[in-house]
């Protein structure tokens, strides 16, 4: 049994709600998140087993695709991607600073993932669409070389798909930037 996670985007609060009632109807799945998200979107985050997975999030490409944004489902996530989707990571040290921002939630789990699995970094925080008008982004820390490789791994990633909006890394951030992350 691999541990898995996927993610529904719907356009209106009602097709989130009954695709999220959907998913939990047909496996074995846990909501990590289901909420509205700026601007009125819909956003449904699920874990469980692979097969449990892929066939809640198959049901609900399926059945509620016509205001269906995006989804994905990610077997295997790094350990990192549920602290810091919650906002609770406990980092210590920053010695670099990476951000990266998408125009979408979906495509931001994904390339937070790439990134945690292509260099020794850890993840700070996921924000996703809350207070961003559909906007997420990505905070993540670590050396300053693990850093610039794991943003343009994420970056490569969501590019792929049109989603990619902005990044940056700062070496050394000044401790007021680091005490308002952390």
């Amino acid at each position: 049994m691999s541990k898995a996670i996927g993610m529904v985007e719907y356009k209106t609060v009602s097709a989130g709600v009954v695709a999220a009632d959907a998913m939990v109807k047909t496996s074995d799945i846990s909501i990590i998140e289901a909420q509205t998200v700026c601007p009125g979107k819909y956003i449904v985050i699920i874990t469980g087993d692979l097969s449990a997975v892929d066939a809640a999030v198959n049901r609900a490409r399926t059945q509620y695709e016509e205001h269906l944004i995006s989804s994905f489902i990610l077997g295997n996530p790094h350990e990192s991607i549920f602290p810091a989707i919650y906002g609770a990571a406990q980092i210590e040290e920053v010695s670099a600073l990476g951000i990266l921002e998408t125009y979408d939630a979906a495509t931001m789990i994904v390339a937070a993932d790439e990134a945690a699995k292509t260099a020794l970094v850890d993840l700070i925080e996921l924000r996703l669409a809350r207070g961003m008008c559909g906007k997420s982004y990505m905070f993540l820390s670590g050396e300053i070389a693990a850093v610039e490789a794991a943003i343009a791994r994420a970056k490569n990633t969501v590019a792929k798909e049109g989603m990619y909006l902005d990044s940056s890394v700062i070496a050394h951030p000044d401790e007021q930037i680091r005490r308002a992350i952390l």
